[in-house]
């Protein structure tokens, strides 16, 4: 069992930065690759980034390519997202996840969920 808990979330105007966290605890967190997803409101979730367990791999959505950066601390067990240069459009509810068998885009493959945490891009 892993459990996950993001923070960092806030409002924030267009063309500003936030920092995500997603501290891990239980089993070891470096052997799971991790990513972010994001809900907005009456919209599916969607992959937004993920990171292999080495955090020698990642991959970015093209809706937030050049602007978010995703990594992780194994030592701290905690998975990051920079978000530069946000858009009213990246309003949703945050999502860190984790895969016990690798790392990549579909939801499905992740086994464990943190509860989420707001980022609203005001205009």
């Amino acid at each position: 069992q892993v459990q996950l808990v993001e923070s960092g979330g806030g409002l924030v105007q267009a063309g500003g930065s936030l920092r995500l966290s997603c501290a891990g605890s239980g089993r070891t967190f470096s052997n799971y690759g991790l990513g972010w997803f994001r809900q907005a409101p009456g919209k599916e979730r969607e992959f937004v980034a993920a990171i292999s367990w080495s955090g020698a791999n990642t991959g970015y959505a093209d809706s937030v390519k050049g602007r978010f950066t995703i990594s992780r601390d194994n030592a701290k067990n905690t998975v990051y997202l920079q978000m530069n240069s946000l858009k009213p459009e990246d309003t949703a509810v945050y999502y860190c996840a984790a895969d016990s068998t690798g790392w990549g885009t579909p939801s499905s493959w992740y086994d464990y969920w943190g509860q989420g945490t707001q980022v609203t891009v005001s205009s």
